[in-house]
């Protein structure tokens, strides 16, 4: 009986796959299909051509100008503000003693009490409201 038992759990073991390759097989020439539709890549070619027409050098050049004093700008402002910030530890030390941790803490409940008070209030708020009266008016 053992044997037989074993026998067929092994059998239908050995038909699973068999099934899913079935399957893997009906979908491989579709994917195959597809794949081979769109192996090639668009050239240049098969992109439309833009109908602006393109910048003149010289207007070119005058936009990288004018960015260039932007940019010139910028670093000029950059390097006129004043970097207090020189050791890393010093700040956090100095932003540290500014601040109240009592202030900063979560609230959390304390004691046993506390704890049950807060389940309490949040079941509350959890309940549902009551149902609506869908008896049709007489």
């Amino acid at each position: 009986m053992l044997v037989a038992s074993g026998l067929a759990v092994l059998a239908g073991c050995a038909t699973a796959p068999v099934a899913g390759q079935q399957a893997e097989a009906a979908i491989t020439p579709r994917i195959a299909a597809l794949v081979e539709a769109n192996r090639v890549y668009p050239r240049w070619a098969d992109f439309p051509r833009s109908t602006d027409p393109l910048p003149e050098p010289v207007e070119v050049a005058g936009r990288v100008a004018t960015l260039q004093t932007a940019s010139d700008g910028l670093a000029t402002d950059a390097a006129r503000i004043e970097w207090t910030l020189q050791d890393p530890a010093t700040f956090v030390a100095e932003v540290n003693s500014r601040m109240d941790p009592r202030a900063m803490a979560p609230l959390t409940p304390q004691t046993p009490a506390e704890i049950e008070a807060f389940a309490e209030q949040t079941r509350r708020r959890g309940a549902a409201p009551p149902p609506i009266d869908r008896t049709p008016p007489r």
